[in-house]
């Protein structure tokens, strides 16, 4: 029961800062206080829920809390990408940090760590192949044909179900 007072406890806390702030005189922290902000304070209750909890928080935690930050992060660093290869590097991040807690989430984490490096990466990876690389240009259809397999193909490999 305790471990439920977590996210609401946090979120409030969060929101009451953010409130807080706005109204208050405080104007070097207003340019902060956007709509990233209320994402990032959002994850970061259900990242505290998932610490304290089961594990379940976690991947909306990062993923919400690592956007809220990327929007933040993206107009005042410069070598910071601006790249949809960030927010798979993101989630990818949420769920081997699950895995680390729970011990679930190990191949969703690799997948998306996989394919934010192939979108971050994927000019040099182009160049690493050279003539080889007109294949490249399949590579979403590989992802389509494996994602398929895995949907339709593959026999569930878990315990047996009751047929009802």
């Amino acid at each position: 029961m305790n471990e439920q007072r977590i996210f609401p406890g946090v979120l409030l806390i969060g929101f009451g800062l953010y409130f807080f702030l706005h109204q208050s005189a405080f104007t070097w922290v207003k340019p902060y206080l956007g709509w990233p902000a209320l994402l990032f304070i959002t994850g970061l209750a259900f990242l505290a829920q998932g610490f304290k909890g089961d594990g379940s928080g976690l991947v909306p935690g990062v993923v919400l809390s690592g956007f809220g930050f990327h929007f933040y992060v993206v107009d005042y660093l410069g070598w910071w990408a601006n790249d949809t290869g960030v927010f798979l590097l993101i989630i990818a991040v949420g769920f081997l940090l699950q895995h680390q807690q729970t011990g679930r989430g190990l191949l969703n984490g690799v997948l998306f760590l996989a394919l934010a490096a192939v979108m971050l990466f994927y000019g040099t990876v182009k160049q690493w192949l050279g003539p080889v690389g007109s294949f490249w240009q399949f590579w979403p259809l590989i992802l389509i044909v494996v994602g398929g397999y895995l949907l339709f193909v593959k026999k569930n490999s878990g315990p047996a179900r009751k047929k009802t």
